[in-house]
């Protein structure tokens, strides 16, 4: 018998370098993914601490770092699999990784290949957080996830801008594109464009986090959204604040549904 997808998307409201308060938060909305039925809960870039980048090197995780012990115990107790983003110190390299928490107790690392940068105008209110590159290495982590039956490649904000990436994890045999992100309000419609290309060029479905609150002095757009293989918008958080889509796979289609103002 054919195993299903099931996914929740995670739309966080962060606090700024606080891992405990955000650690906590995390917790809430998986466990009530948990209960409406999702096997993987996705997180946005940088979850952990905010997409801080000056305090990326105080706050830096490393692989079995102790502060995920929440998470992965969650994940054990819940059959689930979480994907949250954080900081992560490689040797003498910062990078931006996703860990994979899985119900198994494992824990992977996808880390961040092509970083980014806000355009100086991006805040009118003060100035805009520096280049990626100043502070962070390109990574080359780049595990593939088990979901129901089918394959689920891992992206991070900047990598669904480059064509290649989506293309390498379709050829890789994934199903399923999971893109953690961080993007303002005036970016909403460019990037939710972007992602819907990448389903229907590569028949693939595609799950966005994104934060429902400000970070790093700059508002966040939220809606984060999923997309079927066809570039069908089959679910979407409108607007700001913490929340959850659901999205939940059967033999004849999806079924959705938001969960909205949640753990804020």
């Amino acid at each position: 018998m054919r195993r299903y997808r099931s996914l929740a998307i995670a739309q966080t409201v962060p606090r700024r370098g606080d891992v405990d308060a955000n650690l906590a938060q995390h917790v809430r909305l998986a466990e009530r993914a948990a209960q409406e039925g999702a096997h993987l809960v996705l997180f946005p870039e940088l979850s952990l601490t905010g997409y801080e980048l000056d305090l990326a090197r105080e706050l830096a995780f490393d692989e079995r770092d102790g502060r995920l012990a929440p998470l992965t115990d969650l994940a054990a107790s819940l059959d689930l699999t979480l994907v949250v983003g954080a900081p992560v110190r490689l040797g003498d390299d910062l990078h931006i990784g996703s860990f994979v928490l899985a119900a198994n107790r494992s824990i992977d690392l996808y880390t961040k290949h092509h970083l980014g940068a806000f355009p100086s105008d991006v805040n009118p209110d003060g100035p805009a957080p520096p280049a990626e590159a100043t502070v962070f290495t390109p990574g080359d982590r780049n595990p593939l996830l088990t979901l129901g039956d089918d394959r689920a490649a891992l992206a991070v904000c900047a990598d669904v801008g480059r064509a290649a990436h989506a293309e390498a994890a379709a050829e890789r045999g994934a199903t399923t594109y999971l893109a953690s992100m961080f993007f303002p309000p005036r970016y909403r419609a460019a990037e939710h464009g972007n992602l819907r290309t990448i389903a229907e060029r590569h028949r693939i479905t595609v799950a966005a986090a994104n934060f429902g609150g400000p970070t790093a002095g700059l508002a966040a757009a939220g809606c984060s959204a999923v997309w079927s293989d066809t570039g069908t918008l089959l679910v979407q958080l409108e607007g700001i604040g913490a929340g959850l889509v659901v999205a939940l796979e059967h033999e004849t289609g999806w079924t959705t549904k938001v969960t909205g103002h949640l753990a804020e």
